[in-house]
């Protein structure tokens, strides 16, 4: 059934203008006779928000490694506004990861009610035990030529994106093999200082892993000050960076530093939710699988680690993350560019984030206060 959106406020491009909007299973030309109609009371309407950095959400993660994890954290993040994700690993089990890949295949393959798969995104094991963040240190080591090798056969094309500390890719081989076969190479949990991290850049560490969290920044060695990762982050524009903005990992005003000296074509924004995303004030939760997970409490719109000395995980939604750039000051167009048509970009995938005849008809509609009203999905309303 093909449909026209009326009565919009149209968030495309970067720019919002009002008109009117037709598609069907993907974007149509304006002005395409179509057979029903949707007002959407001046509300705004934008391409879907697409998550590429995600673990699970509404009590699921997808390293449980079951269709009902994978479809149930799928369903829970389209009520919010995410028409298309990267189900995201953690360090673990190789076999559990394995079980991951299986699942995800399936799962793609079914018609349901809710958000795309669009790849695979690994994270881990391959970081620095000094920026391990919440990641279990147990499995956490350097890349091991057999075993990432035995991984991509495994995943058969379906990793879109991984995850490492650069500074333990001995002769960058790792960065190397991704690289070739068209995997977004991410500098994450990495304690590389500025140069060893611009050096990185130049050899396929082209992205970086929630900026800010579990990296380096300025800091003094005996005395001298040493830039660290963060810091070239700002200095190569070829670098492009990914932000938790839930408004705990990362405070308003940093947020706007990362929109001022970025923008908003070079910076996604990511849930990194993990299963308590959804659950209430107080819960109790588990970082990873239920079979090897670690058990975290949710407080203040966050994961915490039972210490409670650090952040164990985010509890975020994609409507959450936009809500919170414009508290930051970032303008409504690129707060929604930084959603959907960055993040496509960033793990190639042409047909989503862009309202554009050809385009997959993932649209969410939603008000000023981005309270999301309706989600549609390949023309089909989801939500």
């Amino acid at each position: 059934m093909t449909t026209k959106i009326i009565n919009a406020r149209v968030v495309d491009g970067g720019e919002v203008r009002q008109g009117e909007l037709c598609f069907g299973e993907r974007i149509l030309p304006p002005g395409t006779p179509c057979e029903r109609v949707i007002d959407a009371g001046g509300r705004y309407v934008s391409a879907g928000f697409i998550d590429i950095h995600v673990h699970g959400g509404g009590g699921y993660d997808f390293m449980d490694g079951d269709e009902e994890s994978f479809i149930g954290a799928a369903a829970f993040h389209a009520k919010h506004g995410t028409t298309a994700l990267c189900p995201t690993t953690l360090s673990g089990e190789f076999k559990e990861t394995l079980r991951v890949f299986d699942t995800y295949r399936r799962v793609k393959a079914m018609r349901r009610d809710g958000a795309d798969f669009i790849g695979l995104h690994l994270e881990g094991p391959y970081f620095a035990l000094s920026q391990k963040g919440a990641q279990d240190e147990k499995y956490v080591h350097p890349p091991v030529r057999e075993e990432y090798m035995r991984v991509l056969e495994a995943a058969g094309g379906d990793i879109v994106r991984w995850s490492a500390a650069p500074e333990l890719d001995a002769g960058y081989e790792f960065a190397a093999e991704l690289q070739r076969r068209g995997i977004l190479v991410s500098a994450g949990h990495t304690d590389a200082n500025c140069r060893q991290m611009l050096d990185a850049a130049k050899n396929g560490y082209s992205h970086m892993t929630h900026f800010y969290s579990c990296m380096k920044g300025v800091e003094r060695v005996n005395g001298i000050r040493i830039a660290g990762a963060i810091e070239a982050g700002y200095l190569d524009d070829s670098i492009t960076v990914e932000v938790i903005a839930d408004g705990m990992h990362i405070p308003h005003e940093l947020l706007a530093l990362v929109y001022k000296w970025k923008g908003a074509d070079k910076t996604a924004l990511i849930t990194d939710a993990m299963r308590g995303a959804g659950l209430p004030e107080g819960s109790e939760s588990l970082l990873g699988s239920r079979k090897n997970g670690q058990p975290v409490y949710i407080e203040r719109g966050v994961a915490w680690l039972p210490s409670g000395q650090a952040f164990a995980g985010s509890v975020a939604t994609t409507d959450r993350l936009v809500r919170n750039m414009l508290e930051a000051g970032v303008p409504l167009a690129d707060a929604v560019k930084m959603a959907s048509e960055t993040p496509a970009k960033l793990v190639g995938c042409q047909s989503k984030g862009r309202l554009t005849t050809g385009c997959d008809a993932d649209i969410v509609i939603f008000d000023e206060n981005v309270n999301v009203s309706r989600v549609i999905i390949g023309g089909r309303t989801i939500v």
